[in-house]
């Protein structure tokens, strides 16, 4: 069975590149560039792992990551933070995210990671 990525983030080209990465590594993916709604936006699609970015408009990604890592259907879903912030560690602590990775990220990198959460 494909393991299904959804990944959060406001800006459409990363989302694309993410996209054309994943899918060619054999994941099944999912975009929004918006958490709001992030539990229902989840629920309906039920993935394996969660990319989410942290500027994100009107909920952002702290608030959307403890919201699913507070809800008992969806906290065992990993949640890497991404982010071009300087504190991003910091910022996926205080999230309570499983992992980050910093932007400008690695295509190696960011496949691996998903390889690490999910497996191949």
């Amino acid at each position: 069975m494909t393991k299904k990525v959804f990944i959060f983030d406001d800006n459409s080209d990363i989302l694309e590149l993410c996209t054309l990465i994943l899918e060619d590594a054999g994941y099944e993916i999912k975009t929004s560039v918006t958490s709001n709604g992030i539990v229902d936006q989840v629920s309906a699609y039920m993935p394996d792992l969660i990319f989410m970015d942290n500027w994100l408009p009107d909920v952002g990604g702290i608030e959307a990551t403890q919201e699913l890592k507070s809800h008992p259907d969806l906290k065992h879903i990993p949640v890497i933070y991404f982010s071009a912030n300087n504190d991003v560690s910091a910022l996926a602590e205080k999230a309570g995210a499983d992992s980050y990775l910093s932007k400008p990220f690695d295509i190696q990198t960011l496949e691996e990671m998903v390889v690490s959460h999910i497996g191949k």
